[in-house]
């Protein structure tokens, strides 16, 4: 007989739970040896490749623009001042104005307003000037103007048209340097290309127009300067104290500085040079010649010098005024600079006062009275004289013996300025003037 089976009174035991998915873990958490702040910002800054990151449309109130501060910077920038609005005291104003850039010359060189003669009157002076060496004047001589509408005139300019189909070229010809004609480029005397040259360039101030004629403006200044290192030989004999300086230490450059002009045109019209002691930049006073067709002319002087010069000039005219009258007397500035007045002392101050008006203070400098005896002096900011050179003497062979003769002129004067603002070694004592003088309008 089979067993018989009990049935035991235990509850069956439950079936095994099935084991549950393990979680989905992040990449960066399963980077070995990654620390914790790493890991942090993997999460954050990390984001799912081929999965463009959502942007929210919430904006954080640290990252709004604080449109307050951009208006006033906007205002700001739109009342800016240019630099010359910002000068307090008029004479540190102008007090660098000669000193401390070589490519600046002074603006009072080109006070003495004439009117321009044109090239008419420079073609006249080129017949004049083949007539005085004894050659016949030929129309190669004399350069024509250029015609106003010219398509080659213009094919240098940006933008201009040729009105030529596809496929078509078109050359434009670089213009060639003026031809000089009969009359050859000297040392010691001007060529009329140069003024002529200079005429052109203020009808076409640009620097396109330039860079196309460049031919043209190498030609010029080189006769610019080997006529400006002759003269120097010339102005050494009148003044032992002007070194033999190269001609780049004596022309000034022909490119403007318009950073904090209203004029934008990039080129000065005309060419010059200064001699002085340090060429033509220093603190000395010094001879100027200004080469400009219809108003070249030579002039001499201190234009607006530095505080503590003027000061020093201030100075001396009020303690011992009859040193600088005795000079502006004198017979040759008489004749030559002040229109031929009389050997009279009133006439004399007022003659240089007023070539050096532009300038001047209108009421007293401070530190001084009003009716001071000398105030005419006194309210002055520049020492400078100067007479103009008609165009045919600067072509004519005589050319460098006249100007020449004009700085022995003004070689006194210049002498006068130069121990009063640099005087000697074993000279006055100047340790004692004040050299933050500020003048009162």
């Amino acid at each position: 007989m089979p067993p018989r089976s009990t049935r035991s009174t235990r509850a069956a035991p439950a079936p095994a739970a099935a084991p549950k998915p393990a979680s989905k873990r992040r990449a960066s958490t399963r980077v070995a040896g990654a620390s914790g702040k790493a890991l942090k910002k993997q999460k954050y800054d990390a984001s799912p490749p081929g999965k463009a990151a959502k942007s929210t449309t919430i904006e954080s109130k640290y990252f709004k623009k604080d449109e307050s501060s951009t208006l006033k910077k906007g205002r700001k920038r739109r009342t800016a001042k240019s630099k010359e609005d910002y000068e307090e005291d008029p004479d540190a104003a102008c007090s660098d104005a000669g000193h401390t850039s070589s490519d600046v010359d002074s603006d009072f060189w080109e006070l003495r307003e004439q009117a321009t003669e044109g090239k008419n009157a420079i073609s006249q002076a080129i017949k004049d000037f083949s007539r005085k060496r004894g050659r016949k004047p030929e129309a190669s001589s004399v350069a024509p103007q250029a015609p106003t509408t010219s398509s080659k005139k213009d094919l240098w300019r940006e933008g201009v048209k040729t009105g030529l189909g596809p496929g078509k070229e078109v050359f434009i010809e670089k213009p060639k340097a003026r031809d000089p004609g009969n009359i050859p480029y000297e040392d010691e005397t001007l060529h009329p290309n140069t003024l002529l040259f200079l005429g052109d360039l203020a009808e076409n101030n640009e620097r396109q127009w330039l860079k196309a004629h460049d031919a043209d403006y190498r030609t010029s200044k080189k006769d610019w300067d080997t006529f400006v290192e002759t003269l120097t030989e010339k102005i050494i004999e009148q003044d032992g104290t002007i070194p033999e300086l190269p001609a780049k230490d004596l022309v000034f450059r022909i490119h403007r500085d318009i950073r904090f002009s209203k004029d934008p045109t990039p080129y000065k019209t005309h060419f010059s040079a200064a001699w002085s002691r340090t060429g033509r930049k220093g603190p000395y006073a010094a001879y100027y010649v200004h080469c400009q067709p219809g108003a070249s002319f030579v002039g001499s002087g201190l234009w607006h010098p530095e505080a503590d010069k003027l000061a020093l000039l201030r100075e001396d005219i009020d303690n011992n005024s009859e040193r600088l009258k005795d000079v502006i007397r004198q017979e040759g500035l008489r004749r030559e600079f002040f229109g031929g007045i009389p050997d009279d002392e009133d006439q004399a101050v007022k003659a240089f006062a007023k070539q050096n008006s532009e300038s001047a203070l209108k009421t007293k400098p401070k530190g001084y009275e009003q009716d001071n005896e000398n105030i005419e002096l006194l309210r002055l900011r520049s020492f400078t004289v100067g007479t103009p050179v008609p165009d045919a003497d600067l072509f004519s062979p005589d050319a460098q013996e006249k100007i020449a003769n004009l700085i022995g002129i003004m070689e006194p004067f210049v002498t006068y300025l130069n121990s009063v603002v640099m005087p000697d070694l074993g000279g006055q004592d100047t340790s004692s003037i004040a050299s933050d003088s500020v003048d009162s309008e």
